[in-house]
């Protein structure tokens, strides 16, 4: 018997618990639930269906992990959950597991998911985010790395919200949201660039001034978009440019919800 799980957990004897997981009273593990090394899982979590969690993470307590998707096309797959390391995931957040089989909800590593959010079946975050309380995300959205969403807002399905951008609080996200830009309101525009979050991360002054010239561009010139992306070539070695001229022509593809517009 393991010392650190709390006698009052009921713990499926087919879950997969590395020796230094600690659970904590009245917590719930299913069957398929895999957990590694130094994770914490708080008092009445639950943690059900094929769902992998990485070392070093905090669950905390009442959190649901793993449940079946909130999709009405849902018909009893054996979909999944796979959680990275060193994730802190906060009170009574609830990650829903994927839509059809094969397929799987996916956090990465450093994430910070704050008290009350909601990470809809497929989607997928990437790593170092921070979504703060009560944000309902839907289902196949795709956070990049670094983003920061604030608190009481909601993403529509298949939105794809870029690498370091700032998501203001009570916002309308319906449309993707563009790397490195802060976007704010409802309905929801694009306000400028991300200037804190690209110093914070270290980001020279030059490639500051990059994008605030691939800026003027794409909001500040009145240009048609095509030619506004069209633009950003002269920018061949700024791989944050690059990145974010793909995100554009992905985004505005056929298919897509297409982007949020500038002010």
């Amino acid at each position: 018997m393991r010392t650190s799980i709390h006698p009052t957990a009921v713990i499926d004897d087919r879950a997969k618990l590395h020796p230094t997981v600690k659970v904590e009273p009245y917590a719930v593990i299913g069957s398929q639930v895999s957990i590694g090394a130094n994770t914490v899982v708080g008092s009445h979590a639950i943690i059900d269906g094929l769902t992998k969690i990485g070392r070093d993470n905090q669950i905390f307590p009442g959190a649901a992990i793993g449940l079946e998707p909130q999709d009405l096309k849902y018909k009893g797959a054996n979909s999944q959950v796979i959680i990275g390391d060193r994730n802190r995931i906060r009170e009574y957040v609830t990650i829903n597991r994927a839509t059809n089989e094969g397929e799987a909800t996916v956090i990465g590593d450093d994430n910070l998911l704050m008290a009350y959010s909601h990470v809809g079946h497929n989607c997928i975050i990437g790593n170092e985010v921070i979504i703060a309380n009560s944000v309902a995300i839907a289902g196949h959205v795709h956070v990049e790395s670094m983003a920061i969403i604030s608190g009481v807002l909601g993403i529509h399905q298949f939105v794809h919200i870029g690498r370091m951008a700032m998501v203001g609080g009570m916002s309308r996200i319906s449309r993707d949201v563009p790397p490195y830009m802060m976007v704010e309101g409802n309905p929801a525009k694009v306000r400028s660039l991300n200037f804190t979050g690209l110093k914070r991360r270290g980001f020279s002054q030059a490639e500051i001034r990059q994008l605030k010239k691939a800026f003027s561009y794409l909001y500040l010139k009145n240009l048609p978009l095509q030619d506004a992306i069209a633009h950003l070539d002269e920018f061949p070695d700024s791989q944050h440019i690059q990145h974010l001229q793909e995100f554009m022509q992905y985004s505005i593809a056929d298919g897509r919800r297409g982007l949020i517009a500038g002010k």
